[in-house]
């Protein structure tokens, strides 16, 4: 039979719980009796301790990446107090009343705010919205939630822009290094973050602080050797050459002969480092410095310093190039046309092949080969920026007629515009070679006497002729300036061989010729239309150059004026 719904409770049992919660209570009763009245310090201590644990906190304080300037102390690169908002997820998901509006201020969709907190659910800690205005992370914090936090944060800012980003480079959101001289000094330039303890409300407001802890360590500034005004000049001008031209890209480059410094370097395609949410790929490269190309005639100087080391040529002696042309094995070298006689000077005026090419296998196979990697060709330059090409300097053990002729006027190497113009500082510097450098240098850099200051000499002088009347970069030519320089035109490689109708543009010259102060590098990639060095790097180069000279107050050392840029000679190679 069943049992009756409402049995008595027995007795017994009932004493029994009663009891227990006597014991209890007086448990209770007697450590409360201890915190309060017998341990008034343990006490105290204990639920402070408690209450401590949900308000103080350790807060981070964020260093300040150092500055990059540039050689005038311009800055090119500064951190900007900024705001971030975080929240921790398990605080948060308890006010689920409040996301609707804090979605709305963070201008995010409720259900995006949903994802996000469950994603980090386990957590307690993740960003909101990060890097906003004061005023807008004011208007967040305005509404109250639990669980929302500030955090104090800096933000790189780039005041030349696009002027000088494929240097400089930029840093995440984190204000890491990514590109550029960030990425290569990002050890030097990134702070040590500092630490504080402070007492926060509900709302993670900072009541007060409660010790100071340790303070941030700031980073150390970075001081390149870019002139400001010399980078807006050059971006300037090779900027409008594109458009006129129709190429492709471009890069230019200006070094200090006398310290080696580069005074600019700017390349295009560029890109704005301060908005980069539609950055391609291609923008991104420094193509002063990674990208290798076939330097053309631009290497007949370097072939005439093995000619002139020889001891068997002069600047004055006589080779005949008739009828124009010269066979080599299967391939049918030629010139513009049908010089005739000419002497060395001028058959780097005329920037003829065949001269060349009988000068070149006329001495010993390694003897232009020995002077090219003398110059620096084949390996990085050591400018530390990262990515840095090396280019190609090939060597064969046995060396055939036409890769000896065609290796003397720019085919079957690579350089960089940077490596091009460190090896036109040698002849600008009397012969002396030294690396180049992206940062300001306070003292002079290990030199090395390459050449005589001879052979510099005869060089930069037939250089000279190469601007002047008759010679293939008249366009080059400064008011009232000498300039030295060599025109250079060359087929772009691809797949089976050169295509026909795609080429590189070259000049590189120095300035001004009767003591030379500036070597600049201008390099276009695949114009359309006109091709030829002369036609389209000169002009770049003769306007970039003229503002250099004014701007560093380099005293003119061609009192005559100069003839119009209309007399254009040769303009081949």
């Amino acid at each position: 039979m069943a049992k009756q719904a409402n049995a008595p409770v027995s007795p017994w049992r009932f004493r029994v719980v009663i009891a227990g919660l006597l014991v209890l209570a007086a448990l209770l009763l007697a450590r409360a009796l201890t915190l309060q009245v017998l341990d008034v310090d343990r006490g105290y201590r204990f639920l402070q301790g408690q209450g401590n644990a949900r308000t103080i906190r350790t807060e981070v304080i964020p260093a300040h990446r150092g500055m990059i300037a540039d050689r005038n102390g311009e800055p090119l690169a500064v951190s900007t107090p900024v705001a971030s908002i975080w929240a921790n997820p398990q605080e948060l998901g308890k006010n689920q009343d409040s996301w609707a509006k804090l979605a709305r201020a963070l201008d995010m969709s409720s259900a995006e705010l949903s994802a996000r907190l469950q994603r980090y659910a386990d957590s307690q800690f993740m960003y909101l919205r990060r890097h906003l205005s004061p005023q807008d992370a004011k208007t967040i914090l305005a509404l109250k939630v639990p669980g929302v936090y500030l955090q104090r944060e800096y933000r790189r800012f780039y005041p030349a822009g696009e002027v000088a980003a494929h240097v400089v480079g930029f840093t995440d959101i984190d204000d890491r290094g990514q590109e550029g001289l960030e990425l290569a000094y990002d050890e030097w330039l990134n702070g040590t973050p500092g630490s504080k303890r402070v007492l926060k409300d509900l709302y993670g407001n900072i009541i007060r602080e409660i010790d100071a802890g340790r303070e941030a360590s700031p980073g150390k500034d970075l001081q390149l050797s870019i002139d400001l005004r010399l980078q807006y000049l050059a971006y300037r001008e090779l900027k409008s050459a594109l458009k006129r031209t129709g190429a492709k890209a471009g890069s230019v480059v200006i070094l200090d002969s006398h310290s080696g410094e580069v005074l600019a370097l700017v390349n295009q395609p560029s890109y704005n480092p301060n908005n980069r949410s539609q950055l391609s790929p291609s923008a991104l490269r420094n193509r002063a410095l990674t990208d290798m190309y076939e330097p053309g005639s631009t290497m007949k100087p370097l072939t005439l310093v093995a000619a002139l080391e020889s001891g068997r040529y002069q600047p004055d002696t006589e080779i005949n190039t008739h009828p124009g042309y010269i066979k080599v094995g299967p391939k049918l070298l030629e010139d513009h046309r049908n010089y005739g006689v000419l002497t060395v000077a001028d058959i780097l005026k005329k920037s003829s092949q065949v001269g060349t090419t009988k000068i070149a296998l006329s001495l010993d196979e390694q003897e232009v080969w020995r002077v090219f990697q003398r110059f620096g060709l084949g390996r990085s330059t050591g400018s530390g920026f990262p990515g840095e090409s090396s280019g190609v300097l090939p060597n064969h053990p046995n060396w055939r007629a036409i890769e000896r002729a065609t290796f003397a006027f720019g085919y079957g190497l690579t350089v960089t515009s940077l490596q091009l113009a460190q090896a036109y500082a040698v002849f600008a510097n009397h012969g002396v070679f030294q690396p180049v450098s992206l940062l300001k240098r306070d003292s002079r850099a290990e030199r090395k006497q390459l050449i005589s200051p001879k052979v510099a000499r005869q060089v930069v002088d037939m250089l000279e002729g190469v601007t002047g009347s008759g010679g293939t970069a008249t366009r080059a030519r400064v008011d009232a300036y000498r300039v030295a320089g060599k025109t250079g035109t060359s087929h772009k490689a691809v797949a089976g061989g050169y295509a026909e109708d795609r080429y590189f543009s070259l000049f590189a010259g120095l300035a001004p010729a009767s003591d030379p102060r500036i070597v600049a590098v201008v390099a276009i990639d695949e114009p359309q239309g006109d091709y030829f060095g002369g036609l389209v790097a000169a002009p770049v180069f003769s306007k970039v150059v003229a503002d250099a000279l004014r701007l560093m107050n380099i005293a003119p050392d061609d009192v005559e004026p100069v003839a119009s840029n209309s007399d254009d000679g040769d303009t081949a190679a």
